[in-house]
């Protein structure tokens, strides 16, 4: 069993960043941030693929593109979400999905809310 620990949340003007962090208690191999915002589907931010699993990958979705960016510490087990020039529309629950060896695990998410 493996748990996910996320931080970084909180309130911020429109324009302003966040950083996110998912800390895993155990070895990952590949880290996935969704959100939900209120009266929404779950969307797909972003994955960080460690390398040995698949060389080494960084995919962000291309609602984010640009302002988004991910960076992980492998020694760590930990996976940072770099939010920028955030929009009221970003205002959601992050979750992070963690992909080990043993299986796929959530955490229970962070708020960022987004002022305009």
């Amino acid at each position: 069993q493996v748990q996910l620990v996320e931080s970084g949340g909180g309130l911020v003007q429109a324009g302003g960043s966040l950083r996110l962090s998912c800390a895993a208690s155990g070895r990952i191999s590949a880290m996935r941030w969704y959100r939900q915002a209120p009266g929404r589907q779950r969307e797909y931010v972003a994955t960080l693929n460690f390398s040995g699993f698949s060389g080494g990958s960084i995919v962000i979705d291309d609602t984010v593109k640009g302002r988004f960016s991910l960076s992980g510490d492998n020694a760590k087990n930990t996976v940072y979400l770099q939010m920028n020039s955030l929009k009221p529309e970003d205002t959601a629950v992050y979750v992070c999905n963690a992909l080990t060896p043993s299986g796929s695990y959530w955490g229970h998410g962070t708020q960022v809310t987004v002022s305009s």
